[in-house]
């Protein structure tokens, strides 16, 4: 049973977090729930629910691919401002299902080797294999936000980036992987609210950096950074999703379903047994 059969969504979560051709990001209420009619702890049962469809789904992508009768992938890729809850979605979605199936990707700050290649190099490092749910914690996106922002890079090393990427995406996608782009998108309030409460807490101090301050006073220019990657790089083969992210159980559901859209779409079936299965119980039996 997928999103679009699910009684407390109105649409397929898909359509309705798609970034389309007039998107504007200020347009987007980060509190909001677009397309979910139940409160809080309808999406908590729900959550739960839905992570046994999302494991059966992940499960016969993984047997199907070590049949090979499927070559598909899926790529979960996540980018947001900090404290957004990436590491929830990570926690409490993909972590649901089973982890031989699952290859999560941290991309922090370029290492020395790494700025001696052209940016993608790490990237393509890191693609998932068929059979599996691979997740981008950050991206080589950083490459286009944290870049042009901070001016890593010259604009037009940044312009040359964007066609980079949708290349790259393209024949991705055209080799069997699946990519799912989102945005966790809390607002500039929220975000001091949780930065806040891990400076509260003893065990979430390893959590802050005490540049987030620094970074916080460049809020308008990264949402901006955001728009353009929006406007340059949401494209028919990888389309964009941004989720409002205020409320973390609406932001762990809407993920949620967008990557069983994907599964369903790909529909990977259980592979046949390659052996006359009464001859071998027969042989079992007399053991």
């Amino acid at each position: 049973m997928g999103t679009k059969e699910q009684k407390r969504w109105t649409a397929d979560v898909s359509r309705l977090l798609r970034v389309g051709e007039d998107f504007i990001l200020s347009g987007v209420d980060p509190s909001g729930s677009p397309g979910y009619e139940g409160a809080k702890a309808d999406a908590v049962a729900d959550l739960e629910r839905v992570a046994g469809e999302l494991e059966e789904y992940q499960d016969r992508l993984y047997a199907a691919s070590q049949a090979e009768t499927t070559h598909a992938a899926v790529l979960l890729v996540l980018q947001a401002m900090d404290g957004a809850g990436k590491s929830g979605i990570i926690r409490h979605v993909v972590g649901a299902v089973d982890p031989q199936g699952i290859q999560i990707s941290a991309f922090k700050k370029p290492t020395e080797e790494e700025l001696e290649h052209d940016f993608l190099w790490r990237i393509k490092k890191r693609i998932p294999e068929p059979g599996v749910i691979g997740v981008f914690d950050r991206s080589h996106y950083e490459d286009v936000l944290v870049g042009k922002v901070r001016e890593f890079a010259t604009p037009k090393e940044i312009e040359r980036r964007y066609d980079a990427i949708n290349d790259f995406e393209k024949k991705l996608v055209e080799s069997g992987t699946r990519i799912v782009k989102v945005m966790l998108h809390i607002s500039y309030e929220e975000q001091r609210d949780r930065l806040m409460k891990r400076l509260d807490r003893p065990d979430k101090h390893w959590k802050y950096n005490p540049g987030d301050t620094e970074e916080r006073k460049l809020w308008p220019h990264y949402m901006s950074a955001f728009q353009t990657v929006f406007d340059r790089t949401s494209t028919d083969a990888a389309p964009w999703y941004v989720v409002p992210a205020n409320h973390k159980w609406y932001a762990r559901l809407a993920v949620q379903g967008l990557l069983l859209e994907a599964l369903e779409d790909i529909d990977p079936r259980w592979p046949a047994a390659d052996y006359d299965v009464a001859e071998e119980k027969r042989k079992l039996a007399a053991t």
